[in-house]
């Protein structure tokens, strides 16, 4: 089976009009997609990740190191998470992104990893 990224796209910063109660009841549904994709044989990995304006870009550029704070991208969407699933082929990764986008709230992007990856 192949491995997909599942990536969450969400605004930087998330919700910043819910309460913490609000937030936690949310991540429920989350919480139960992963559990039917651990169930299902297909989790590899998966994870939340804090807003992008914890990032810190590295670069490697004439033999020195240089490293910057914030995210590498401007933008309004950023990286919030993500899956890595194994499917028999695109569309079960599509169908597992689309309970995932249901799951979340937000838009999910499914690209395969490159096949000597694995």
């Amino acid at each position: 089976m192949k491995q997909y990224l599942l990536a969450v796209y969400s605004a930087d910063g998330g919700p910043v009009d819910m309460s913490e109660e609000e937030i936690q009841q949310a991540y429920q549904p989350v919480d139960d997609f992963n559990s039917e994709v651990q169930a299902a044989g297909v989790w590899v990995f998966g994870g939340g990740l804090h807003p992008s304006s914890t990032a810190t870009v590295v670069r490697a550029q004439g033999g020195q190191v240089i490293t910057t704070d914030g995210p590498y991208a401007e933008t309004k969407e950023q990286i919030g998470g993500f899956w890595v699933i194994k499917a028999a082929d695109l569309d079960a990764a599509l169908d597992w992104a689309a309970k995932g986008s249901a799951a979340c709230r937000w838009p999910v992007e499914v690209r395969p990893f490159q096949e000597d990856a694995q």
